[in-house]
């Protein structure tokens, strides 16, 4: 998007018209502020999707990582793309050591489950844990999902070269977007946000935030909040 060509985001905001008969003129005059923050945010995000998409080409998978599928079926990571030129893989830390996995995970995958249809029309989509399959399944029609796609890792080389497995045996998340190149599969984005990145009194999070809940919170007067998160069960 060409930048230059843009109306000012003030001049857009101008534009705006109440939807409320009695809204004030300080509410009125922080909203409409609010509006233009809204879209140079909007643009700026914009940018930063292209940013992304002119990435050179990743770095090579050169290891045959092994997985099974819900058929019991081992492949290695270019079986997982299925038809797609592009495969969109989550981590999640649901590995045999837990009698229950991550509830921040279970949260965005829940999330996830609602647009898997969609999002599997245009690309591949699995969600990679260290369990067996079934585990990962009996967990998924407990919660209702029913457009996700599990895989199992078949020993720990993956996770622990994506460098979401210690030598302690503690599980993180994982996002990650691989692209086949004729061949060969290279990694073209993975999600990379240092703990020493974040800002004062936040957690580290990316700068686009793909779960729902977090984004729907940012709506409200008390926001996030500083010590709550989601649980498997209320």
């Amino acid at each position: 998007m060409d930048m230059i060509e843009l109306k000012p985001a003030k001049e857009l905001a101008a534009k705006r018209v109440s939807r409320f008969i009695n809204e004030t003129v300080d509410y009125a005059e922080a909203r409409t502020a609010l509006l233009a923050e809204e879209i140079e945010v909007r643009r700026h995000l914009t940018r930063l999707a292209e940013q992304r998409r002119r990435l050179p080409p990743g770095p090579l998978v050169q290891k045959d990582y092994r997985f099974k599928d819900e058929n019991g079926l081992e492949l290695g990571l270019a079986g997982l793309f299925g038809h797609h030129d592009t495969l969109v893989t989550y981590f999640w830390m649901f590995g045999p050591q837990r009698e229950r996995p991550c509830p921040m995970c279970t949260n965005f995958l829940g999330g996830a489950n609602g647009n898997g249809a969609d999002v599997k029309q245009r690309v591949a989509f699995k969600i990679i844990g260290r369990s067996p399959v079934e585990r990962q399944r009996a967990f998924a029609i407990e919660r209702g999902w029913r457009d996700l796609d599990f895989v199992q890792t078949v020993g720990d080389d993956y996770a622990r070269d994506l460098g979401v497995l210690d030598d302690e045996g503690s599980e993180y998340p994982g996002f990650t977007v691989y692209r086949k190149d004729g061949d060969d599969v290279r990694v073209f984005y993975n999600g990379e946000m240092p703990a020493e990145a974040a800002d004062p009194g936040q957690d580290p999070r990316g700068a686009v935030d793909i779960a729902p809940l977090w984004n729907i919170l940012d709506m409200t007067p008390a926001g996030r909040g500083t010590d709550w998160y989601p649980k498997l069960n209320y």
